[in-house]
């Protein structure tokens, strides 16, 4: 599968200049849809010229903009999609051959990774570092257990750390105890979940610090979010795979675990000792 442009934006953002820099993040915020409007409109809204639109989009690889608005035209269609148009019949596969679902899989991981920066999981870990700082987690209908896994380990490895679970009402009730010094992380992937979109909705305008970890099309919670992970999540299947994400996840934790080494290690000395 080729790279989609929230892909191709994470792996060239840094080398952009200040005008593209701010056109990448306008149509991360504004993902796909701005990209299908006008370059006039593009520009505006993004606070740039034209040309330095144009010149964006080169540098993601389209040779013009009607090419670069074909491919948002193709991801929206994806994004779109549910189980049942996604319905195939993958290819037995050959005896001691690996299975395509499995492959596909591992090539997920492979590119998430490729796209997601050290600069970027470093930010993220410093950020869930902050002992002054509260996190929240929360998913989808199908992402909800990689937040409830990723929580009970960090509840594990620092204090004030709380999963987001029962109904809406409940998840709003705890808007109340998020504040600036706070980050809500949320996983969501197509087709996204509007209350988990109204939920980070009204947490930004609290000033909560947002991670999202969705898909390469990106759910509309990117434009609240202060970070944005993109996960491939196809495969030959009716169902998108979390996999990809789940390994994020494990990474994050382990991350966080060594910077928080010595507060760490002696919580997980003294809950041992209280077994």
């Amino acid at each position: 599968m080729a790279s989609s442009i929230a892909e191709l934006i994470a792996e060239r953002i840094d080398a952009m200049p200040a005008g593209e820099r701010r056109a990448a993040q306008t149509l991360v915020a504004n993902y796909p849809l701005i990209g299908l409007k006008t370059v006039a409109d593009f520009s505006q809204q993004a606070g740039v010229s034209s040309p330095t639109i144009l010149r964006f989009v080169a540098r993601l690889g389209f040779h013009n903009y009607p090419e670069f608005q074909a491919a948002l035209q193709d991801e929206l269609a994806a994004q779109l999609q549910s189980p049942l148009t996604r319905t195939v019949t993958a290819p037995s596969p050959d005896s001691g051959k690996t299975s395509p679902v499995l492959e596909a899989t591992l090539n997920n991981i492979h590119e998430t990774f490729r796209h997601v920066s050290e600069k970027q999981i470093a930010e993220i870990v410093a950020r869930l570092a902050n002992p002054r700082g509260k996190i929240f987690l929360i998913g989808g209908r199908f992402t909800d257990p990689i937040a409830h896994y990723m929580a009970a380990h960090l509840t594990i490895v620092r204090s004030n750390v709380f999963h987001l679970t029962g109904q809406e009402s409940t998840w709003r009730d705890r808007l109340i105890d998020m504040g600036k010094r706070d980050v809500l992380l949320i996983f969501d992937i197509r087709r996204y979940q509007d209350s988990l979109i109204r939920l980070a909705e009204k947490a930004h305008t609290r000033g909560v610090e947002i991670v999202l970890f969705t898909d390469q099309w990106l759910s509309p919670i990117a434009r609240f979010a202060r970070h944005v992970i993109a996960g491939r999540t196809a495969v030959p299947s009716s169902w998108d795979s979390s996999a990809a994400l789940f390994v994020v996840a494990e990474t994050l934790i382990g991350e966080l675990t060594r910077a928080l080494e010595a507060e760490s290690a002696r919580r997980i000395r003294e809950m041992e000792e209280l077994r």
